[in-house]
């Protein structure tokens, strides 16, 4: 960020360190596509503002501003597992983002984690930490240890937006993560003639092959979850499925009747 745009933005954020003494977390379902059942959900960061919820996006824009992101990114994971995971039922995973470009050393700044996972009493088979702001990732050589970091602990690791930004086909080769989730443009409106099909098709095949699962993002339609389920995506999440919620809500009635549901 620019100084000038810093300083502005500082001016136009000094409600940060107030809302981020009062974050909470919604809750987005991820299906899996073969019976449709909830795999987990990923928790997604807010705060109680004065007017109402304060959306990730502005969070993390305030904290770059105030050079708090490396704090706040810490300070929302620990809070995303300490809210959220006895929320869940029996075997589903939780989905906690993580900006890969605040950890500069994983075997330092990973300890509070951790340390608030055995906290609450969780198993760290059922939690996965996913890379988020592509853009701001670190060398390879580091990325690779931060997620190796979290393996060590049990936990699978998950790489964002696959077809966009820099999560290249290089970086899915090089890291193997557990899961890769689909860029949303490349799902938006997809259907059974449009021109990205076959990329799509050869994208979740390229995975498999590596014997990483799919998710595909951003299923706004039930063409879309059709498309995707019969290209080989394993999984799926988006307002079709279900919209982020205070609370586990399981799959909405419109995607279940898929799978037979009602």
């Amino acid at each position: 960020m620019a100084p000038l745009e810093r300083w502005v933005q500082r001016l136009s954020s000094d409600w940060f360190f107030g809302a981020s003494g009062r974050l909470c977390f919604h809750l987005q379902p991820i299906v899996n596509l073969t019976g449709g059942e909830v795999y987990g959900y990923e928790a997604l960061v807010r705060a109680e503002g004065e007017e109402g919820l304060i959306g990730a996006g502005a969070l993390l824009q305030a904290a770059e501003a105030h050079g708090q992101s490396r704090a706040f990114d810490a300070q929302a994971r620990r809070g995303a597992i300490r809210q959220t995971y006895p929320q869940l039922a029996p075997g589903q995973v939780l989905f906690i983002n993580f900006a890969p470009g605040v950890v500069y050393n994983p075997d330092v700044c990973l300890q509070t984690t951790f340390q608030t996972c055995r906290e609450v009493g969780a198993d760290f088979s059922r939690l996965l930490f996913e890379v988020t702001e592509s853009e701001a990732f670190p060398d390879l050589g580091l990325l690779r240890r931060i997620l190796s970091r979290y393996r060590a602990e049990g936990a699978q690791v998950a790489l964002d937006d696959l077809g966009a930004g820099h999560t290249s086909l290089t970086y899915l080769a090089e890291l193997r993560p557990d899961v890769v989730k689909l860029d949303r443009a490349l799902i938006s409106g997809l259907h059974a003639h449009d021109r990205r099909t076959p990329l799509v098709l050869a994208l979740i095949e390229y995975a498999h092959d590596l014997g990483i699962r799919v998710v595909a993002e951003g299923i706004e339609t039930a063409t879309e979850l059709q498309m995707v389920r019969e290209l080989g995506a394993d999984y799926a999440q988006g307002h079709f499925l279900g919209r982020p919620a205070p609370a586990p809500a399981g799959v909405t009635p419109d995607a279940a009747r898929l799978w037979g549901g009602r």
